[in-house]
């Protein structure tokens, strides 16, 4: 690669990583050590392949900088957890922004395929969601109650089951990854289609309207958190599988780092979710209005969190390096 290609390819980084050394006092140490690893790796490549540029010299003098402030006692900030999800977590999700958005539509793409082929076939649903559940189902339509599911164990231990199931499948989702980011891919598209088969099936039976209007009480929620976690395990497997300029165990370790931290992100989701499925969900009597009441504020949620928010903290970010790159001139 040329030496003009790697500044031009990094550049906006490095601007980003003397910002972090500048506020070092509010950073925290996961941010400085992701930041440590990416400038390092960058100042390896660079001395392979420019020993004698000033551009080495300067990211020796950067990854310098980042040691000193890494292994400097400092106290830990009081708002650590605050900031943890104020801004280190919305920078992570701005830097995973392409793959949250190749996980949504492969999701979408899935449920489509699912819906389609339950057309296609009556039959689809049995083989994917299994005999036993669909035997229920059908009897829950018989007796006037399509949703009957939700009713059918006692609320605290279906929250429990629910939500510890639903953040396993997301774990599954993420550590799929360690097999490429194709297995995780096709994880999530075996849930889409899941979701799709099973929306077409109450379509046929003129309750598809019944249909959303209660799984998306939790659903909203659930889905978003599990399309989140899709591109998290993209992000690990994509880590070994597209190492860049880094070392591929090196590369590993920053997307399993970025991946985890999506994950942790999609924890209070699902016990939300897991909360409303186990004692709202069930609730049949609930007029449309009320079910939108929920619907929407968690649609907005999801927006304002990982799609609004992120790109407000990397501009504001941005302003600040402007701020700080006008001040020395």
């Amino acid at each position: 690669m040329k030496e003009q290609t790697f500044i031009r390819n990094n550049i906006q980084k490095w601007e980003r990583a003397e910002t972090v050394v500048g506020q070092a006092a509010t950073t925290s140490p996961a941010t400085l050590a992701e930041v440590y690893v990416d400038i390092t790796g960058d100042l390896s490549y660079a001395q392979t392949h420019y020993p004698d540029s000033q551009m080495t010299v300067y990211l020796n003098g950067l990854s310098v900088a980042l040691h000193n402030v890494i292994y400097s006692n400092r106290r830990e900030p009081a708002r650590r957890f605050i900031t943890y999800w104020t801004r280190e977590m919305p920078l992570v999700l701005y830097d995973a922004r392409k793959l949250l958005l190749i996980s949504l539509l492969v999701f979408l793409a899935s449920v489509l395929v699912g819906a389609l082929s339950q057309m296609a076939d009556p039959s689809y649903c049995r083989l994917i969601m299994g005999d036993n559940y669909m035997d229920m189902t059908e009897a829950n339509i018989a007796n006037g109650k399509p949703m009957g599911v939700y009713g059918a164990m006692p609320r605290m231990s279906m929250f429990g089951s629910i939500t510890l199931n639903n953040i396993g499948v997301a774990i599954r989702v993420f550590v799929m990854g360690l097999f490429t980011s194709i297995a995780s891919g096709l994880m999530l598209f075996y849930n889409g289609v899941m979701m799709g088969c099973f929306s077409e099936y109450f379509a046929q039976r003129g309750l598809l309207g019944m249909c959303l209007s209660t799984t998306m009480l939790h659903g909203t929620l659930e889905l978003s958190a599990i399309i989140i976690a899709g591109a998290a395990g993209l992000a690990l497997g994509n880590g070994w599988l597209f190492p860049g300029t880094y070392t591929r165990l090196a590369s590993f370790r920053m997307g399993a780092k970025r991946g985890l931290k999506i994950i942790i992100s999609t924890v209070p989701m699902f016990i939300v979710a897991g909360f409303i499925e186990s004692f709202i969900t069930r609730m049949d009597y609930l007029l449309l209005p009320e079910r939108l009441a929920i619907i929407v504020p968690s649609a907005v949620f999801v927006l304002f969190y990982y799609v609004y928010w992120p790109l407000r903290v990397h501009r504001r970010m941005d302003r600040q390096l402007d701020t700080k790159q006008t001040d020395n001139i």
